[in-house]
């Protein structure tokens, strides 16, 4: 995943030969002396003063301060003029304006020089190819300025990983929270932007202020050349008033099937350390790119370490002299490319409407803040998932495969599962789900638990598989541990409307003319051989101005001719853990209430068998999705307001529910509660349940009214 260890500094070149005779130094021409272009200054100050080069010229349409070089450099206004010089230079760094990277580039090829050029190296894949094909015509050398990437944190990571230290790799994350202002975007004709006149620049978070998380976070994930990238995925965003994005998630899918999830900001509340997390089985290892500091926390606690790099520049003078590898070779930015050929070629970024924006400061020193991007950049970096996936208020909207309507209002968005991570177990869910009042009354891959998921079925032990997603409880480790078990459950294929799902008709079916989706579903293990058979039915109908009727019906058979074990962390020892079956994830909710016929409170109503279980409190829009996203349509408004939930038991149901107040608000019924149930060939294990989701609070005597009501089923 990490190179091998990375060569050392080089020592100063000498001739050969009995006598030691001074070896002409490398000349070196500097284009572009302001902004990155200082640093380069003060760098080859150092180089120059302990004997590894020599600085014979640069250039800038405005020269650089009196007494600022010495008095042997060349200064010149234009690189076209420095060329055209004797001063001929051996290597020649170009911290320019991106849109003249690749032309330069060309040019200082031709003239025979290594080139040391700044990041992003081009702004399209095209360039990439002209010049990485003009550098091996000319047999020269072209190292990009991915300081990062001279970290010896990475050899030392690349030990630590393949040790098994954090065991195997689930993914990688990079991050990255900083703040821009106004001021930032008006240094130049070029920051801000997507194209020039005409001309491709491809400035943003990813390709230019945050461009190290992305190229550090590839070379992690072992993505070097083009053919080293399977997928790019591109989710852009800007709250500030530019063309290029400043809030946006980028999706890497590697030839080598690692997944890298990169969320990035230029509008945090306050500038944070990037980092890139290689995400493990038994730990994590994290490192903080800009101080060379690694962090790896496991079960034995955590472990700080800072590093020492190698300048890139020297790294290309030892490639000169002694044959050394570049750290940064160009080809070996492919994989960066073809990130920035995804965003330079994706839709404009959508503009962040002022509503989620709180702006800082005044004048040009003002910067945005979008409100809750630091958990929202937590969130999408831990789920995988890009803002619109996660339905984040401002994002865009990403339809569901169905809509459940009621009088023409969608009360509920269907989700197929296809873009949630492996690790959280794909599948089928509801999300989101709204009162007809059109309050939220469901969350999905909160941060919490990115493997929650709506409303649905989930199981953590089929056989001995994971379909809840997350960490697997099991007996011989007494707690959670994560295993390469997760299976997912897809569809194959839908059933007439009023087919049966298995069993006996159940409580609430509908009436003609009230929705329906009756499906199969497959539950397939990590190696995609079936398992499970489900026969799945979701009916929903409205009761009344200010609710509705949901109910669930399945079905779970053996895909082959021997029984299959349905379990839960509870039959696998752990007291009062018995969730799976049915689950429903519910956003925050302040005020919240649960309670049953016989008592009130989680300690009351968790593991209690009764008819019917209730929860009420006051959700707050956006908790979910903001009001928009899946489901939503543009006449649909969510506001914030009081729900009551009421989760009724088939009748003669004998299963607990599961509750979840304090830790995150969760309800399910637990179909294996302490004990395994089997799924035999030809006996379904077949369960239902109904949901009222009401606008307002109900009380106890309004729900008893409710489930009797001769005309509930109407």
């Amino acid at each position: 995943m990490i190179p091998q260890n990375a060569p050392t500094a080089p020592a100063n070149p000498s001739a050969a030969g009995g006598s030691p005779a001074p070896a002409a130094l490398p000349r070196i021409a500097l284009v572009g002396v302001h902004g990155f272009g200082q640093r380069h200054l003060s760098n080859l100050a150092r180089l120059e003063a302990a004997g590894v080069l020599e600085l014979v010229a640069v250039a800038d349409p405005h020269p650089p301060e009196e007494g600022t070089l010495g008095g042997s450099v060349a200064v010149f206004d234009s690189f076209d003029q420095l060329l055209a010089s004797e001063s001929a230079p051996d290597v020649i760094i170009l911290a320019t304006p991106i849109q003249t990277h690749a032309p330069l580039a060309l040019v200082a090829l031709a003239a025979g020089a290594d080139v040391y050029v700044e990041k992003p190296p081009v702004a399209s894949m095209a360039q990439f190819q002209e010049v990485l094909a003009a550098a091996e015509a000319a047999g020269r050398r072209v190292q990009v300025g991915f300081q990062s990437l001279g970290s010896l944190a990475l050899p030392a990571m690349r030990a630590s990983i393949e040790s098994g230290e954090i065991g195997d790799v689930l993914g990688l994350s990079a991050t990255g929270m900083w703040l821009r202002t106004k001021g930032y975007f008006k240094r130049s004709r070029w920051a801000g932007k997507r194209s020039l006149d005409g001309t491709d620049v491809v400035d943003g978070v990813a390709t230019n202020a945050l461009a190290h998380a992305v190229a550090t976070g590839l070379h992690m994930a072992g993505a070097h050349t083009t053919a080293d990238v399977a997928s790019v995925e591109t989710d852009l965003y800007r709250a500030h008033n530019t063309q290029s994005d400043d809030t946006s998630v980028i999706r890497v899918r590697t030839a080598a099937g690692q997944t890298l999830l990169c969320a990035l900001t230029l509008c945090a509340p306050e500038q944070q350390h990037p980092s890139v997390t290689v995400h493990g089985t038994r730990g994590d290892i994290t490192f903080y790119y800009t101080q060379d500091e690694v962090l790896t926390t496991t079960p034995a606690g955590e472990r700080r370490e800072t590093f020492g790099r190698i300048d890139l520049l020297e790294n290309l003078l030892a490639a000169r002299t002694a044959g050394e590898p570049l750290l940064c070779a160009l080809a070996d930015t492919g994989a960066f490319t073809a990130v920035l050929e995804a965003i330079r070629t994706a839709p404009e970024p959508l503009a962040i409407s002022s509503d989620h924006i709180t702006w800082h400061g005044d004048g040009d020193d003002a910067h945005p803040v979008v409100n809750g991007i630091p958990e929202l950049i937590a969130r999408a970096a831990k789920a995988q998932a890009t803002f619109a996936e996660l339905n984040v208020s401002w994002a865009r909207s990403l339809p569901p495969v169905r809509t459940f309507a009621i009088d023409g209002r969608p009360v509920a968005g269907y989700q197929d599962g296809c873009r949630i991570r492996v690790s959280s177990s794909p599948r089928p869910y509801l999300h989101p789900v709204r009162t007809l009042g059109g309050t939220v009354v469901t969350d999905h891959q909160p941060l919490d638990h990115v493997w929650h998921l709506g409303a649905g079925v989930a199981l953590q032990d089929v056989a001995g598989f994971n379909f809840w997603g997350g960490r697997t409880y099991t007996r011989e480790a007494g707690g959670y541990v994560w295993r390469p078990d997760h299976g997912s459950i897809v569809s194959a294929g839908d059933r007439a409307p009023g087919q049966p799902s298995g069993g006996e008709p159940s409580q609430g079916v509908p009436s003609p003319g009230d929705g329906e989706l009756a499906e199969s579903l497959a539950w397939n293990g990590p190696d995609g051989a079936p398992l499970l058979a489900e026969q799945r039915t979701w009916t929903w109908a409205g009761v009344g101005p200010s609710l509705w009727r949901l109910t669930l019906d399945f079905a779970l058979s053996p895909a082959g001719n021997q029984p299959v074990s349905l379990g839960s962390p509870g039959s696998n020892g752990r007291v009062g853990g018995g969730y799976g079956g049915f689950f429903w994830r519910l956003p925050a909710c302040s005020g919240a209430k649960v309670w049953t016929p016989a008592g009130v409170g989680e300690a009351e109503v968790h593991g209690s068998v009764t008819p019917w279980l209730a929860w009420s409190g006051s959700f707050t829009a956006g908790t979910a999705d903001g009001g928009h996203g899946p489901g939503s349509a543009a006449d649909v408004h969510t506001v914030p307001g009081a729900a009551t939930l009421v989760f009724v038991a088939a009748a003669g149901s004998t299963e607990p529910w599961f509750v979840r107040v304090e830790g995150y608000p969760g309800v399910g019924q637990s179909l294996a509660w302490d004990e395994p149930v089997i799924a035999h060939p030809g006996a379904p294990v077949h369960r239902t349940v109904t949901v009222y989701i009401a606008d307002g609070i109900l009380s106890t005597d309004d729900i008893q009214t409710l489930i009797t009501s001769p005309g509930d089923n109407s």
